[in-house]
């Protein structure tokens, strides 16, 4: 199956997109340092980027006719400032808003199918008006914005052309399915809140629904406070566990007397992600890539770190650097100190052998940005698996058409 990348940034989505079977035609990437990273771990012959065709400019500047129509999957995050929490949140009056680039794009590839990640922020209600545009944008890719058109009153044709009915078996259309979800309940050791949202083209008949939660806060609190597994699998004694806070009594004592199974696996935790890597103030740090103490973490109001016992705080990139607390590990005793980048890879999903390239604060950029390489995987393999099964229906479909007319 074949797929395009847009803005990859270091390649998490990318990467969970490999995974899933596709092979890129192109991968598109404007910032140089995140082009940096891939091009290092290309010349390492790291697997899974080894043979990404890699183009570090703008997406709107591209060459697409060099890439054929029809292609199985387009994937991407638009850059997310315009509608991040911490951002200056200007939507469509922000010149980083990528949104209608990736919409042109769509219309001139027409592929089976398209994945958008995005912010939680997207979905704010003052955004609304905003999101139902790019909603209704990637439906109807062949309505686009008339020259000088507000976007407003392009959205209220939009509307007007969903509502009539017009566009279908006329013209390319998508069935899309935006969905809020958080990176924890996917095996990602971190609560990270994201949009996908996921097209089918219309004429392909394809029904789908986003994959269901593996991992969830309930498991995690069985195998903590009800079994004590969670303990044990990593050695920490009876004297040394933490006391189970008192706002959980009630939560874990309903765990503990019922007896349904538990159909999902536990959050993992920092614990999780980290374990088996040395202290980064250690020696044997050195013995792994990007595994480096760095100083000066400090707590301050509403940057207080994230606890080793739970999925740790969404890590950001910040316009300035790293801000302070949602890139902090926060020691069983209370000190704090900052992740090192190959912890942050780690609580991003990110394999151990696939390095980075830039300074501390510049690398943690490209993390903050990136989608976990397991969620990207968990979202791709759901669509490949759907497309595969289209492919093998229009098969059998023409097997059977193939015998009645001998």
């Amino acid at each position: 199956m074949k797929a395009v990348e847009l803005y990859a940034g270091a390649g998490g989505l990318a990467m969970g997109v490999s995974l899933a079977g596709f092979k890129p035609l192109a991968v598109v990437e404007w910032d140089r340092w995140a082009c940096d990273t891939i091009r290092e771990n290309q010349r390492r012959g790291f697997p899974l980027v080894a043979d990404w065709p890699l183009h570090e400019g703008d997406v709107r500047h591209f060459d697409w006719s060099a890439v054929p129509q029809d292609i199985d999957l387009l994937a991407g995050g638009p850059p997310c400032q315009p509608f991040s929490m911490g951002g200056k949140h200007q939507a469509h009056d922000d010149t980083r808003d990528m949104f209608p680039a990736t919409v042109d794009i769509v219309r001139r590839l027409r592929p089976k199918a398209f994945i958008v990640e995005n912010v939680k922020g997207l979905t704010r209600s003052t955004f609304a008006n905003y999101y139902q545009y790019i909603l209704l944008q990637l439906e109807f890719p062949e309505v686009p914005r008339r020259k000088s058109e507000e976007w407003f009153d392009h959205l209220l044709r939009l509307q007007a052309e969903r509502t009539s009915g017009r566009s279908k078996g006329r013209r390319l259309t998508y069935n899309v399915v935006p969905t809020l979800v958080n990176a924890a309940d996917y095996g990602v050791p971190q609560k990270r809140e994201r949009v996908f949202i996921v097209g089918f083209r219309s004429d392909l008949g394809v029904e789908w629904s986003f994959p269901r939660a593996t991992h969830s806060y309930d498991a995690l609190l069985h195998t903590q406070w009800v079994t004590g597994e969670y303990w044990e699998r990593h050695a920490v004694s009876r004297k040394n566990r933490p006391t189970m806070p008192q706002v959980l009594e009630s939560r874990v004592r309903k765990l503990a007397l019922s007896l349904l199974p538990l159909e999902t696996l536990p959050w993992r935790t920092v614990r999780d992600a980290v374990a088996g890597l040395p202290s980064p103030q250690s020696r044997a740090a050195s013995a792994y890539a990007d595994h480096r103490f760095q100083p000066g973490a400090r707590v301050y109001p509403g940057h207080t770190g994230s606890p080793l016992d739970l999925p740790a705080k969404t890590l950001k990139a910040g316009d300035h650097g790293v801000p302070g607390g949602e890139n902090m590990l926060v020691n069983p005793d209370g000190t704090v100190r900052y992740f090192s980048v190959r912890e942050s890879a780690r609580v991003q999903t990110f394999p151990d052998g696939f390095v980075f390239h830039g300074s501390w604060t510049e690398t943690m950029r490209q993390l903050g940005n990136a989608v976990p390489v397991a969620l990207g995987h968990a979202v791709a393999r759901s669509v490949a698996e759907r497309l595969i099964r289209v492919q093998l229906e229009k098969a059998s479909s023409q097997r059977v058409s193939e015998r009645g007319a001998a």
